[in-house]
């Protein structure tokens, strides 16, 4: 019992055994093929010619004839390019509208002093209890009722402020010291100038987490669209990508190359912000 004691302490509380790292190594090897390997699936479906087999008993990841030809093949099927530029410009609203709108309520819950302050947070909160599928309803009549049906702000109008995002720039903004703002306030800096020189160099990780979740929910959605919606020439990307799926005939290769044209815009968006994303949170106008 003692030399087991002993053992124990020459490695460590904190030093796992063989056994323990077999067991991370392993759930870590799951998670990454439960993630990653349905999109490695898609990108060599989408490369795999006419002539080679999808559908054998044993799968192959790398195609024996690869092929970029469903990919132009997707562009004579739908108007991909013009999907495209309507997804980008709903997503460039919402991206907008939240790095704007949720900075300033963000700051706003934050940093400054108002009555029903409270009030107002509580009920930012209360609305993350409800589902998006119980105000959709609602949101749809409004819509409608402001004659924004069957248009792309009507479909970006939604998700212009998202309340989580609200409350990730308020938890961004709390983390300030009191004491920057104390010294601004003695040297006549107004709430807007705390805002731009104290406050937003401070949050640029949160701000950037904000862009890119905006992104790709706004890039992503398709049940929103689908309903709002009715002229073709309107349409998303998520939803003009049903026409490759045929009434009688689907291709999945087609499929699958559709699949990974809507995906390259997330790629290139995450690439840009990625320094922001990881380092900007400690990376803010605070030095120690």
């Amino acid at each position: 019992m003692a030399a087991r004691r002993g053992k124990v302490a020459a490695r460590g509380f904190g030093t796992a055994t063989p056994g323990e790292k077999v067991l991370r190594y392993g759930l870590l090897l799951l998670v990454l093929v439960l993630t990653v390997g349905p999109f490695l699936w898609q990108l060599s479906t989408s490369l795999k010619g006419m002539g080679e087999d999808i559908y054998t008993r044993t799968p192959g990841f790398i195609p024996s004839d690869p092929t970029l030809a469903n990919y132009g093949s997707v562009a004579d099927t739908i108007p991909v390019w013009s999907y495209g530029r309507n997804s980008l410009i709903v997503a460039a609203i919402v991206v907008a509208g939240n790095a704007v709108g949720a900075t300033l309520a963000g700051y706003a819950l934050a940093r400054l002093r108002f009555r029903g302050r409270r009030l107002v947070l509580g009920l930012f909160l209360a609305t993350l209890v409800l589902p998006g599928e119980v105000t959709i309803i609602s949101q749809y009549v409004t819509v409608r009722g402001l004659g924004l049906a069957d248009t792309l702000l009507g479909v970006a109008l939604p998700g212009a402020i998202g309340m989580l995002n609200v409350l990730l720039m308020r938890t961004a903004f709390q983390a300030i010291p009191q004491d920057l703002d104390a010294a601004a306030i003695i040297d006549g800096a107004d709430a807007w100038q705390r805002l731009v020189h104290i406050g937003l160099p401070s949050v640029r990780g949160m701000l950037s987490v904000v862009v890119i979740f905006s992104f790709i929910g706004a890039w992503d959605d398709f049940l929103w669209p689908l309903i709002v919606l009715t002229d073709p020439e309107n349409y998303t990307l998520t939803v003009g990508l049903q026409y490759l799926n045929g009434t009688f005939s689907a291709n999945p290769r087609l499929i699958a190359a559709g699949t990974m044209i809507a995906f390259i815009p997330i790629v290139v968006v995450f690439a840009v912000l990625q320094r922001f994303f990881f380092k900007g949170v400690e990376e803010g106008a605070i030095k120690g």
